[in-house]
């Protein structure tokens, strides 16, 4: 089953050199126990751009969807047997990259 991990940040120190090592060794983990399948980083929420071009709209917003604080910085697409060894990765990656996290499983 697949898995996506959101790391949810709110733009305050974001990303230190003490937490990328955490992440790197997070990510290597992931690798070497098969449960890597996807990790990146985004850039902050004002680079993003909300697209509509239903019914040929072409419509662009130029901004985010939400304007709020908190917003998605990162993400891990992961490889587990089920939900309960995708939760307990969750749990390891909010405590590496020291952050909040959201677990959603794919279709």
């Amino acid at each position: 089953m697949k898995f996506l991990i959101s790391v949810i940040d709110d733009l305050s120190n974001s990303g230190t050199a003490a937490e990328m090592v955490e992440i790197d060794k997070f990510n290597d983990y992931l690798r070497d126990n098969g449960h890597w399948f996807f990790a990146w980083g985004l850039h902050a929420p004002e680079s993003a751009t909300v697209i509509d071009n239903r019914g040929g709209a072409n419509l662009s917003t130029g901004k985010p969807l939400f304007d709020a604080k908190e917003n998605f910085s990162g993400l891990w697409i992961i490889e587990a047997a089920d939900a309960d060894i995708a939760r307990k990765l969750a749990f390891e990656a909010s405590k590496a990259c020291n952050r909040k996290v959201e677990l959603r499983p794919f279709h």
